[in-house]
């Protein structure tokens, strides 16, 4: 885990400014920084990397890295290095380190291109090619390590992070507003819609992508690897045992690191299961970071405790307050180069915080389970949908009514018909939206829409989840909160061939008795505790905007109303003052509060 950034194209960067670019990529990589120029004609090629030193951890393995006159920059862990470098063994190759560095470029040497087929990780990648004269960028297939591009002085700029474009080019950029309204108007869920940033002469290289460049000008971008849906006959019994064998698999490879690793645990089905089978599977020595919150909607402590005294690990508990926070948040968001997406990456740092303290460099999370194999609230309605015209329909509608419709708060996803009286409904998703403009000086309204994926309306869902709404967000903030602590953040559910499985079980099998994750629930059988196994209820991993931010403090009122705010160029701070008179608020506008207070932060800071 590390930072890239690098520039092709007429301009040489003054050394000065290569020096400040490596100082701003410390936290990506405090254990190693260097960088180097290739010169060929009137191109210029910048190559910049900062390491966080995990797999092979001499100095040998640094990078720039060198094979042959090709030059890499990397970013992230090639998790099934092992088995490639075998392969490549077996083909003649000598390797000098033991490194997944080595590997990749090594990869790239015999395979070109087409390496990244090869590679079961997660990545972002920059390879210059003197034979070929060529730059070749490339990034993971889940979006899990960032890559941004800014065109411009006649080339391209690429780098982990906005401030590193920034920094390297000496450029100030400006702010998207439309992507600010849309995350005040329509929440993070809107943020990978368009294929905006919140600034405007900031792009993000796509997920499963990569990219060529020529003579400072990209000359192709291409998708290498689409996500597919294949629903395939097979038992429930061949589901669970599939899902097993692949997820072991996938917790096999990452496991793989030469220093200590811990794991993030909350209350819900996924951490606990990473967690337990790294204990009683791998026999790994690991420390669990948890977080504790007094409000009951959030509160997972005996599911946390009943994990930890299962698995006997070491374990640190973190309660959170409102001490601090909005300075926590002003950090924050200056690090992230734009607002936190949700409360629950306020709330995350306080989790990565204690765990670079207790000095571990590697930190596993249970992103994606759900849209894996279902979890969200209207993943039942959308099963009972799919399910109406099967054997089966009317034990799902009964689990449903019985052990998930007590718990559903979000009115529309009480109705178990939602989707057959209109398939095409997603109001429930850009809830409130209408009441969120109304905060604006000028009205933003854009609707929702999906990419198509599948024919099944669940499995569309989950897909459009994982890719382009909620994961590819948590993504995103996981790589910041855990980079600004020095920290590699890990997901063993986003891997590949996990992905096509889960992806190929009939829709029958993912919910059963009022249980989402059925088939994740019986692989873990044995392994995962009970109590957290079969506990169905969903609090997920958040907390009240009120647990962190005292609205009645006269020193936080005034800071967030003051008329000379820059954010009162967009909103109207009558109807703010209002609302945090108001008191309590309902969930939705819990989110919006929290995102108000981002975007006064943000603009204050850059615009």
């Amino acid at each position: 885990m590390c930072g890239i950034a690098g520039y092709i194209g007429p301009k040489v960067i003054g050394q000065d400014t290569i020096n400040k670019t490596l100082e701003v990529m410390k936290n990506r990589g405090p254990d190693h920084q260097k960088a180097v120029r290739l010169s060929e004609g009137s191109r210029q090629i910048h190559l910049l990397h900062a390491r966080l030193s995990i797999i092979d951890l001499d100095s040998r393995a640094n990078q720039p890295f060198e094979r042959r006159g090709v030059w890499l920059v990397f970013n992230g862990e090639i998790y099934n290095y092992r088995e490639v470098r075998r392969e490549l063994e077996g083909l003649g190759v000598v390797f000098h380190t033991s490194s997944d560095t080595e590997v990749l470029l090594e990869a790239y040497l015999r395979w070109g291109q087409d390496c990244v087929h090869r590679f079961e990780g997660m990545w972002a990648f920059a390879i210059y090619d003197t034979r070929s004269k060529t730059l070749f960028l490339s990034r993971d297939r889940f979006a899990e390590k960032p890559l941004y591009i800014f065109e411009g002085d006649g080339g391209i700029y690429f780098g982990s992070e906005v401030k590193f474009l920034a920094t390297l080019s000496a450029h100030r950029f400006s702010v998207n507003e439309q992507q600010l309204f849309r995350y005040l108007v329509n929440g993070y869920r809107s943020l990978y819609k368009a294929k905006d940033t919140y600034f405007k002469e900031i792009k993000e290289l796509s997920f499963a992508s990569s990219m060529e460049i020529i003579d400072g000008k990209i000359r192709r971008q291409w998708r290498y690897w689409d996500p597919v849906v294949r629903e395939k006959q097979m038992s429930m019994d061949e589901a669970v045992e599939g899902f097993r064998h692949h997820l072991l698999e996938s917790m096999r490879i990452r496991l793989r690191s030469d220093v200590p690793i811990s794991f993030c645990l909350s209350g819900g089905v996924d951490s606990a299961s990473l967690v337990s089978i790294a204990v009683k599977k791998f026999k790994a020595d690991i420390h669990t970071f948890s977080i504790i919150d007094d409000d009951e909607r959030y509160d997972e402590r005996k599911n946390i405790q009943a994990t930890i005294d299962d698995v006997g690990c070491k374990h640190t508990l973190i309660h959170i307050s409102t001490e601090n926070s909005l300075e926590r948040l002003k950090k924050l968001v200056k690090y992230h180069d734009a607002p936190v997406a949700t409360i629950t990456y306020l709330v995350h740092s306080f989790l990565t915080q204690e765990a670079s303290k207790n000095g571990y460099k590697v930190i596993f999370a249970g992103h994606a389970g759900d849209e894996m194999l279902t979890g969200y609230y209207d993943d039942f309605i959308l099963h009972l949908y799919e399910m109406k015209n099967r054997p089966g329909y009317a034990e799902c509608r009964a689990g449903w009514e019985k052990h998930i419709l007590p718990n559903v708060r979000n009115p529309y996803l009480r109705d178990p018909d939602l989707y057959v009286k209109d398939p095409l409904f997603r109001g429930h998703i850009y809830l409130d939206a209408q009441q969120f403009s109304g905060f604006l000086k000028t009205p933003f309204h854009e609707d929702f829409y999906e990419t198509q994926y599948s024919d099944s309306l669940l499995h569309n869902r989950m897909l459009n989840e994982l890719f382009h709404e909620g994961v590819r967000l948590i993504l995103h903030e996981d790589d910041l909160n855990s980079m600004m602590y020095s920290m590699e953040n890990r997901c063993p559910f986003l891997d590949s061939n996990l992905f096509s499985f889960a992806h190929s079980i009939p829709v029958e099998h993912l919910i059963k008795d009022g249980y989402a994750k059925w088939v994740l629930r019986e692989s873990v059988k044995g392994i995962l505790n009970d109590q957290v196994r079969l506990d169905r209820q969903k609090k997920g991993f958040n907390a009240g905007v009120q647990s962190l931010f005292d609205f009645t403090d006269p020193e936080l009122r005034e800071y967030l109303l003051d008329p000379k705010a820059a954010i009162f160029n967009i909103v109207d701070r009558t109807k703010i003052d209002g609302l945090l008179q108001a008191g309590k608020f309902t969930d939705s506008y819990n989110k919006f509060v929290f995102n108000f207070i981002n975007a006064r932060i943000f603009l204050e800071l850059y615009e």
